[in-house]
């Protein structure tokens, strides 16, 4: 029988991969703290209707990406392709109103049946803030401030491109949705045919066409800056005021959409050269009409995601975890006393390892082989003298530590090899 292997397009987040992981979400979830954001957590799966009603019963992700079924109950259930109609439905179901505006980020896996390939996984995992209850351009400066400050925490400020756009009210989207329909009409036998499908659905969707037949027809697109109102300039000016007032760099993209209709004025994504096809590794924008299409009141809103593999695969290595210590027991009294010795360290803030079972030699090899700094021998005789010889497993040498101060002598150990 052939040996069981992950789903395709899912993997193990093994130790190292998982530091990786863990680093990215830590230094996230910190600068989102200090942002005045606190964490919130929804289900992983959600009635379908959170998601057929968000996303629209035509898109890509609802026709063809979500893992959907019937439950034992009979209810039709998705497990979560994104997060931002999960925290929406949490502000209603909960009544958080009238705390508006509200402050929320999470962390988790999210589920899409895509073409597995680098950075894009069938299981992927994100981490996002949504701003509640606040229509002000203040609150888009505020959330795309944010994740300029974690990447440049990660070390990818000088790695990274804020792109930027407005997709203006919806009075102004409708007459550049008119606009585009009549102008790819007229280009309609040339347009590739993902292009003629979202032409009845989502035209804005073709402005970030990869085809190149329909690159070159884009080009010559209206502009949307043509169908702008008064009020949607006013909002993009104030936005991008306010982020060259705190030194943000971004770059103008005018074909940077989002394809569902509850989006609005701004959007953006921080982008890269550096991972191929996948370049977004943060994008997000104002929704302000989402809670209505859930059947909520009309509640503003404005957030982001953030793929937290693409991130790990770009950040630094994180530092490697404190050092381990290696207890050797020698003689079944050492096994009894080594037990409680290794409570008693870990108690003390050491990572601890002891092999169960085996002769010396092979108790220190694994002492080798899980990068022990230390290894505590313990024998009968030091038993009686209440002491152990802790032996420096990079540099060879050997002392004798009395038992009650072990845990000291070895933090203090550690610590000087680390600066030394």
């Amino acid at each position: 029988m052939a040996a069981l292997q992950p789903v395709r397009g899912t993997h193990d987040l093994l130790p190292d991969d998982f530091r990786r992981h863990r680093a990215v979400s830590d230094a996230a979830a910190e600068t989102a703290l200090r942002y005045g954001y606190e964490q919130i957590a929804t289900p992983i799966f959600e009635f379908s209707a959170v998601f057929n009603r968000t996303l629209g019963d035509t898109s890509d992700i609802v026709t063809k990406e979500m893992y959907s079924f019937d439950d034992r109950g009979g209810d039709n259930i998705t497990l979560r392709p994104e997060n931002t109609a999960g925290v929406c439905r949490a502000f209603m179901s909960n009544g958080l109103a009238q705390q508006a505006p509200v402050r929320h980020f999470y962390a988790g896996p999210m589920f899409r049946y895509e073409r597995p390939q680098k950075g894009r996984l069938r299981q992927f995992h994100q981490f996002g803030i949504e701003l509640i209850g606040a229509p002000q351009a203040q609150g888009d400066i505020e959330v795309i401030a944010c994740g300029a400050a974690i990447m440049e925490t990660l070390g990818l400020k000088d790695r990274v491109t804020l792109e930027l756009n407005t997709l203006g009210d919806s009075a102004s989207r409708d007459a550049y949705r008119a606009a585009l329909v009549a102008y790819f009409q007229d280009h309609l036998a040339a347009l590739s045919d993902e292009s003629k499908d979202r032409l009845g659905r989502n035209p804005l969707r073709i402005l970030d066409s990869k085809d190149e037949g329909d690159r070159r027809i884009v080009a010559g697109a209206p502009s949307f800056d043509e169908y702008l109102n008064t009020e949607s300039q006013e909002f993009f000016a104030a936005v991008r005021e306010g982020l060259e007032t705190l030194g943000i760099a971004y770059a103008l993209n005018p074909k940077l959409v989002r394809g569902l209709d509850y989006y609005c004025h701004t959007a953006f994504e921080f982008t890269t050269t550096e991972l191929g096809a996948q370049a977004a590794v943060l994008a997000g924008g104002r929704y302000d009409g989402l809670m209505e299409m859930m059947g909520g009141p009309a509640t503003p809103g404005v957030g982001w995601a953030a793929g937290i593999e693409r991130l790990a695969m770009l950040a630094d290595s994180p530092a490697p975890p404190p050092g381990i210590v290696a207890i050797v027991p020698l003689g079944e009294a050492a096994e009894r006393r080594a037990l409680q010795l290794a409570e008693t360290l870990r108690r003390d803030g050491l990572r601890v390892d002891w092999a169960f079972s085996g002769a010396m030699k092979k108790r220190m090899k694994r002492a080798d082989k899980v990068g022990a700094t230390h290894a505590v021998i313990l024998g009968d005789e030091e038993l009686v003298r209440g002491v152990a010889q802790v032996k420096d497993m990079a540099q060879g040498g050997q002392s004798e530590v009395a038992l009650d101060g072990l845990g000291p002598a070895l933090k203090a150990a550690q610590a000087a090899r680390a600066t030394g």
